[in-house]
């Protein structure tokens, strides 16, 4: 049963490039749930657990430590969210009963930016000492320790707004998808880089949608 969680076990191969079953899955999973998250489905949540479990696997195997730590708060959150969706206060509700979508404001989005760099630079020299911190559990350095802790503390900000349906999370998670097609298509892992571009058009589609659905908000 293990070897089904290896990233050296093929699943099948396809224009030379062979798929594990973990990569398949987590890649598939993932696509699920931001795609039911663009639509506003409160599922996202549910399949987004599974996601993020195998997630977790994969980038311990190939070194991408804080996306590892990323996938322990992304599967905290997923069970914070789907409560909060799902029980908002009455006047935060919906014509569904659910959270609806709103914004934050320009003071939040400074207090925001900074927080995200402080952060980074913090959880960069974190990472990039990690083999020689924890050398039996990390044996290998971190790749790309800073680029990866910035996808990671942007990936918790955008995080924490989409739990609070705030159309501005969608502006982060672009970036995110962005860079993480890059890191991904570098480190081997082609199908998951190629989800993080689908990843990125999905976000500017649930940016336009979320949008549309706040009248005070002009184009």
């Amino acid at each position: 049963m293990y070897k089904y969680f290896s990233i050296n076990t093929v699943f099948f191969e396809w224009i030379g490039y062979q798929m594990s079953y973990l990569e398949f899955f987590a890649v598939i999973t993932g696509f699920i749930a931001v795609w039911l998250s663009a639509k506003e489905h409160i599922s996202n949540w549910g399949i987004g657990l599974i996601s993020v479990v195998l997630m977790g696997i994969l980038f311990y195997q190939i070194q991408l430590y804080p996306d590892l730590f990323l996938q322990v708060f992304f599967f905290i959150t997923n069970l914070i969210g789907w409560w909060k969706w799902a029980h908002p206060k009455e006047e935060e509700a919906n014509h569904k009963r659910e959270l609806k979508v709103s914004r934050i404001n320009v003071s939040e989005w400074i207090y925001l930016s900074i927080l995200i760099f402080i952060s980074t630079a913090m959880l960069g020299t974190f990472a990039s000492k990690l083999h020689t911190l924890l050398p039996k559990l990390f044996s290998l350095p971190s790749a790309f320790p800073y680029i990866d802790s910035f996808t990671t503390v942007l990936s918790i900000a955008a995080t924490y707004l989409l739990i609070q349906k705030k159309v501005e999370a969608w502006i982060l998670w672009i970036l995110v998808d962005i860079i993480c097609t890059y890191i991904y298509y570098v480190k081997e892992v082609k199908f998951l880089s190629i989800e993080y571009f689908a990843f990125t058009l999905i976000a500017i589609f649930g940016f336009v949608s979320w949008k549309k659905s706040i009248p005070s908000i002009r184009p």
